[in-house]
């Protein structure tokens, strides 16, 4: 059962670093529950704001929803009581309540709704999407804005009065004119999520707009880098985000950018080159080539103790 309140979530949301755990995989490419259940672990002793399982990078996209239950609930098993376990919903509307439904009888605390699976839809229809997942359960819900299922700031708003239990709204667009009128319009009324690819590039603007947090890949692998980055951010400290996008988050990205995919992939290297091997990607991903492994790892050891 939910430790948190939609309340209480938003507002531990908002406070904190978030992040999706990576899934592992055997080389089979079948769910390695123990590796999984060490991994959470290691990364719930952190503070953090909250733990996205079964997320975007915990390639949600190519898990059963039967293996979704099961790294859901292996993820509320394994973390303390005051780390936040949130889990997907997706697909059509009917899939994504069934998905909500697991979610509860897993333990997690709240949801994240992911766009819709192949097909557009007009804002009337992602509204009526998401008011039929948050009418299904009593977690608390975010909205997920990035792909077919882009919302605009009226339908953000139509939700928040309608939806007493939505409580964020996670930007995967980098669209700043709509960011900007969700957060003025809303205000406090929900937590604002950052959730491009390698959310740190965007973390510093974004803060600006009302964006308190964001979903960091880079955690998974360099826990006490991210979260001295996200430190930095909060703090303006704009001299060292500076250096730190210099140093490591850029490089980084222009690996990331050689592949489709490789927002996923990279996050999984990175495991493999920290110690921490999480398993290969599922198709339709592709793993690192072995060169880019290793100018990886190159590039990590740099960075492998905490930052100033």
């Amino acid at each position: 059962m939910t430790s948190f309140t939609p309340a209480e979530l938003r507002s531990r949301l908002g406070s904190g670093l978030l992040s999706f755990p990576v899934t592992h995989f055997n080389d089979d490419l079948s769910f390695n529950e123990d590796a999984y259940r060490t991994n959470i672990i290691r990364l719930a002793k952190y503070d953090i704001g909250g733990l996205f399982a079964a997320g975007g990078t915990g390639e949600f996209f190519s898990l059963t929803p039967t293996e979704v239950e099961r790294v859901v609930a292996a993820a509320v098993d394994s973390a303390p009581d005051h780390t936040p376990i949130l889990a997907p919903a997706g697909y059509g509307t009917a899939t994504a309540t069934e998905f909500a439904a697991a979610a509860e009888r897993a333990g997690a605390d709240g949801i994240l709704l992911f766009p819709p699976y192949l097909t557009e839809a007009g804002q009337e229809g992602l509204a009526r999407h998401a008011e039929a997942v948050c009418r299904s359960t009593s977690l608390g819900v975010i909205v997920y804005s990035r792909a077919n299922a882009v919302y605009s700031a009226d339908t953000i708003a139509r939700l928040a009065e309608t939806c007493p239990n939505l409580i964020g709204y996670k930007d995967g667009v980098g669209d700043i004119d709509t960011t900007t009128r969700i957060c003025t319009r809303l205000g406090e009324r929900l937590t604002y999520i950052g959730g491009l690819p390698t959310a740190e590039t965007f973390a510093l603007p974004y803060l600006e707009l009302g964006v308190t947090t964001y979903s960091s890949a880079i955690f998974n692998f360099l826990p006490e880098f991210a979260l001295d980055f996200y430190t930095a951010v909060r703090n303006r400290r704009h001299d060292t985000v500076t250096r730190l996008l210099t140093d490591f988050v850029l490089p980084y990205t222009e690996i990331r950018n050689r592949q489709a995919g490789y927002a996923v992939s990279i996050v999984k290297a990175g495991m493999t080159a920290t110690g921490y091997s999480a398993g290969p990607v599922r198709p339709p991903l592709t793993d690192l080539t072995a060169p880019e492994l290793e100018e990886l790892t190159t590039l990590i050891a740099k960075f492998r103790a905490p930052t100033a």
